[in-house]
């Protein structure tokens, strides 16, 4: 209540000062767009496609002056994917199979366009193979990818991908916004609940350099426990 009395306090006082409350909730929204950026972090960056955009066609360029460039390749790939244009990646890293078959990052890349494109045991396959290959690439996230896959048909695996998560990487609370959900799906509230509780107790425990990039999962689990 205190905070919805602080926005209301706000925007009336912006309509006075503007002399206009259309433009005063355009201030508004743009303030708060620009607090959840620097503090939270749960709506998406405006600037970072734009970037991603200029750095793909940098690459294609590249690419078709070089055609023999394969880390320019990968690297285009995963932003194709960054940018769900898995398709277009697929096609992209397919060829590199011999060039790459030693590269965790390839596999678990070409495993999740598999994924998306409806492939899953395929891709399920390919990104144990890059497990297989380095159970910590990318620092766990093929794990979280797999259990989300998992979470509607088939919960428990899910669940297990979840446990190997946490394993190698026990200070996610992203982990934690998953195992909540997950749980939430097979009907176990109160583990959903306390899956949610224990996340916020590792919130609280993080030091200060990590809460920022842990912070939009704690507002997702508050919102939950709530």
């Amino acid at each position: 209540m205190r905070i919805l009395f602080k926005f209301t306090f706000l925007f009336l006082w912006l309509s006075w000062l503007l002399g206009n409350p259309i433009v005063a909730i355009i201030v508004l929204v743009i303030l708060l767009y620009a607090l959840d950026r620097r503090f939270v972090g749960l709506s998406p960056s405006l600037w970072k496609p734009l970037k991603r955009r200029s750095r793909i066609s940098k690459l294609r360029q590249q690419i078709e002056a070089t055609p023999s460039d394969v880390s320019s390749k990968q690297e285009l790939a995963r932003l194709l994917i960054e940018a769900k244009k898995t398709n277009e990646a697929q096609r992209v890293l397919e060829p590199l199979q011999n060039a790459l078959s030693d590269s965790a990052e390839y596999w678990d890349d070409l495993g999740t366009c598999y994924l998306t494109a409806g492939r899953a045991e395929e891709g399920e396959s390919l990104i144990l193979r890059a497990l297989g290959l380095n159970p910590k690439v990318k620092y766990g996230a093929p794990y979280l990818r797999l259990a989300a896959a998992h979470s509607k048909r088939n919960p428990e695996k899910a669940l297990s991908y979840l446990r190997e998560f946490q394993d190698i990487h026990s200070s996610s609370c992203e982990a934690y916004d998953r195992l909540s959900s997950i749980y939430k799906d097979l009907g176990r509230s109160e583990d959903a609940k306390r899956a949610a509780e224990e996340g916020l107790r590792l919130y609280k425990a993080l030091p200060k350099y990590r809460k920022r990039s842990e912070r939009k999962w704690a507002v997702r689990l508050l919102l939950k426990k709530t």
